[in-house]
């Protein structure tokens, strides 16, 4: 079988503002997903597909691709959206889905599904790569969003990323000196990233908003100091929360923690990010928060 991977992706900047043309700031991760690939000749095709979850079978389908109907699944909902999904493919590609081959098609998410690092992203661009289409596209037809998780996912890299008046991806090394001192903090807490996009959506913005976050980016991206970071951190966490009139992550979560907290991502779930501190380790447990990472140990 042939094999594909996609990273998973950290959004550190413009959370929501990516949407209306702000620069955001995106990482790879280390864990991603794996797509993996075969064809042959039958008289009866079809395509299998295979979906794992850290290697746990969670969803098996079988569909006719040539009236693109379900043969049979364990799961109704996922097997009508993989349904969907593989519709656009063909949209977007001549050479997918031909009569007289089947396909076996599996994927493996690498990190647990309430991360929220990407497990739809992922799909989108390993999809893409195998077919040969754009990720972009795909993405567009499947699902929507500002498209910088597919940008981290084709890239394999860290982004700076713009969506609007045109879309703008730039490669970056985002490695700053300090990483050491960086912690990501698991929220457990899952986000239905919909809800933030609306509220977002229904607050009246402004292009100097836009500006501002795309400044604080670009400042971000190239800040050498420890303490600098940190103080963008917070201005860009305050300014967000003045915005969509909810409180920060530190307000609801830490407030008595001795070092900045920035929301990651879709606010209110998934994951923040935060410093080391004397007894972070402790006092990260005794509140109930047991994903602690390092930056090497999730980043790529």
């Amino acid at each position: 079988m042939g094999k594909i991977f996609s990273p998973g992706k950290l959004l550190l900047t413009s959370e929501y503002v990516v949407l209306d043309g702000a620069f955001a700031l995106a990482v790879p991760t280390q864990l991603g997903q794996e797509f993996f690939f075969e064809e042959f000749a039958d008289e009866k095709p079809s395509i299998h597909w295979e979906a794992f979850h850290q290697e746990e079978l969670w969803l098996k389908v079988e569909i006719n691709h040539q009236n693109w109907e379900i043969i049979n699944s364990n799961l109704s909902e996922p097997a009508e959206f993989i349904l969907k999904v593989l519709q656009n493919v063909q949209k977007l590609s001549d050479n997918t889905f031909q009569k007289g081959i089947s396909y076996h098609l599996k994927t493996n998410l690498q990190f647990p599904a309430d991360f929220g690092l990407g497990s739809s992203s992922t799909l989108m661009n390993n999809l893409a790569e195998w077919a040969k289409v754009d990720p972009y596209r795909l993405n567009e037809l499947s699902l929507g969003g500002s498209g910088y998780d597919i940008a981290v996912a084709k890239e394999k890299s860290a982004v700076l990323y713009q969506n609007v008046p045109e879309r703008k991806v730039e490669r970056i090394k985002f490695s700053p000196e300090f990483k050491d001192e960086l912690l990501f903090i698991h929220l457990n807490r899952k986000q239905d990233s919909r809800e933030g996009i609306n509220l977002y959506k229904s607050k009246e913005k402004s292009r100097e908003l836009v500006e501002e976050f795309s400044s604080l980016t670009q400042e971000i991206v190239k800040c050498e100091t420890l303490e600098k970071f940190s103080e963008l951190m917070e201005v860009h966490e305050q300014k967000l929360s003045d915005f969509l009139g909810i409180p920060t992550a530190k307000e609801k979560y830490f407030a008595d923690a001795p070092v900045f907290l920035k929301s990651l991502g879709a606010w209110g779930g998934d994951f923040v990010l935060t410093l080391k501190f004397p007894g972070y380790e402790a006092y990260f447990r005794d509140k109930g928060f047991y994903s602690v990472f390092r930056w090497n140990e999730l980043v790529l």
